[in-house]
């Protein structure tokens, strides 16, 4: 039977290539969705709650609103951070 040794060399290379592929799947998930609410948009833009309302209000991002909650379009958050 053989034995082979791991380093904490091989678990960080493990631990990076892992996270790579979990942030692969999660924003293909992203992708599928249509519609997003403000705090997965916030997650994907890393920003705050007051940017985001500062972006909805200069009209940088398209948005509509269903009863009290707000939705945006990932095409929208796309086309935007392609522009910038």
């Amino acid at each position: 039977m053989a034995v082979d040794i791991i380093t904490k060399e091989d678990l960080k290379e493990f631990k990076i290539e892992l996270l790579e592929d979990l942030q692969k799947i999660l924003s293909q998930k992203m992708q599928d969705k249509k519609w997003l609410k403000s705090n997965e948009v916030r997650k994907i833009l890393k920003i705050s709650s007051g940017t985001l309302q500062t972006l909805r209000i200069n009209g940088t991002l398209e948005y509509s609103k269903v009863g009290g909650t707000i939705y945006y379009n990932y095409q929208d958050i796309e086309k935007m951070l392609n522009q910038k």
